[in-house]
């Protein structure tokens, strides 16, 4: 068992920081620091997803980062309505890298100009989507579940998916003595948060498996929702038999705790393309400012492109960097190197994925069948880059 430390919760004390940038504070928000419930009080909690999600918001920490390199606008942000500020949502995993670069490296607030940019560090999409909709954040990096969910239940109001972000990166890792699905009959797993994209397709995989599952975590197989540090913990003392989770925690199960990959995700899609985070904004936001919208695109382009051409040590570097001031702690070179393995960045949100996903949503109890023709917006994406992403029929590209 490794004598990593654990990362600390995003609510963990901290003032400003050695090594950040100039101009940036670091601001904390508020989770208390006592222990979990038991499991059998957390399953109980989870009755109601729209109860869960509202209190999951409470996770997140904040970071507002002041944006004093430029003097004046880019280009992109002075032909319209420049917002004043840009509220920005993320996680602490490897699969957000495109934001952790964009926000460490200065990228995003370089590209903002005059726009302030104050970032939000959430544990998984539920949080983040209460986030969104209640008005305290004004677009954030996601996985695609939660993005579905909102949209549906908003009748198509909330939000614009703009952008991909990464592709890959999400494994069911479970105790050593399971060899396969018949093994799990009775045993209990993890999700990073009830609805989020991992615990849909949990729930979904389980249910091809002839398992039935249910939101309040009754079944043939229990689904415990708890954040990635707490399910590693659990994990690690036996409380867990498996998780099926984003990277870089299944990279840590792996090596930290002794799991073992029960199911690579990637083996369940075509080609192997699953989308894992895509970025998304409030469509009031967008439609107000356009070219601050257009500007944080440029930024993510930039990150993107920069995860893929940079040397893997200083790709690790400063990944590593950004997740111990997002997340409070850095992470051994041999889980940055495995969990970099299973990813793809790339701005596209692989569209075509949708149907399924929603369908998946639908199989797991998370979301409800409905037309989600509309929910992409590319077009701002496909003028930074000047390439043609497709929207598949479901938006405007």
């Amino acid at each position: 068992m490794s004598s990593t430390p654990e990362n600390p919760s995003p609510g963990a004390s901290a003032g400003n920081q050695p090594g950040t940038t100039p101009g940036t504070t670091r601001i904390v928000a508020g989770e208390s620091g006592k222990p979990k419930r038991k499991r059998t009080l957390e399953i109980s909690l989870a009755a109601g997803l729209v109860l869960l999600i509202g209190a999951g918001a409470a996770v997140a920490s904040s970071v507002s980062r002041n944006n004093e390199a430029a003097a004046a606008p880019p280009a992109a942000a002075a032909d319209a309505n420049p917002a004043a500020e840009l509220r920005l949502g993320y996680f602490g995993n490897i699969t957000h890298a495109p934001a952790l670069v964009g926000v460490s490296k200065g990228l995003i607030a370089k590209d903002l100009g005059g726009t302030k940019l104050s970032t939000q560090v959430f544990n998984a999409g539920p949080a983040a989507i209460e986030a969104l909709n209640a008005g305290a954040i004004d677009a954030t990096y996601i996985g695609p579940n939660p993005a579905i969910n909102s949209y549906v239940k908003s009748a198509g109001e909330s939000v614009s998916i703009i952008a991909g972000a990464a592709s890959g990166g999400a494994q069911l890792v479970v105790q050593p003595g399971i060899n396969s699905a018949a093994d799990l009959k009775g045993k209990t797993l993890a999700s990073p948060q009830l609805g989020g994209t991992q615990d849909v397709a949990l729930r979904a995989w389980l249910g091809k498996q002839g398992y039935k599952t249910s939101t309040d975590g009754s079944g043939d197989v229990a689904i415990n929702p708890s954040e990635n540090a707490q399910t590693l913990k659990l994990f690690q003392d036996g409380k867990l038999d498996g998780a099926w989770l984003p990277e870089p925690w299944a990279s840590r199960l792996v090596l930290q705790a002794g799991a073992k990959v029960l199911v690579d995700e990637k083996d369940l899609w075509d080609k192997g393309e699953f989308i894992t985070t895509v970025l998304i904004v409030n469509k009031k936001f967008a439609a107000e400012h356009p070219a601050t919208v257009k500007a944080l695109l440029k930024g993510h382009v930039e990150s993107v492109d920069w995860l893929n051409a940079a040397p893997a040590a200083e790709k690790a570097g400063v990944l590593n960097a950004a997740l111990k001031e997002s997340a409070g702690a850095a992470l051994p070179a041999d889980v940055i190197d495995r969990s970099l393995k299973n990813i793809v960045f790339t701005v596209d949100p692989l569209a075509g994925t949708y149907k399924k996903l929603l369908q998946d949503g639908v199989d797991a109890g998370t979301t409800k069948q409905a037309d989600i023709t509309g929910i992409f917006d590319l077009t701002a994406l496909n003028a930074v880059t000047g390439k043609k992403t497709s929207a598949q029929g479901l938006g405007k590209d």
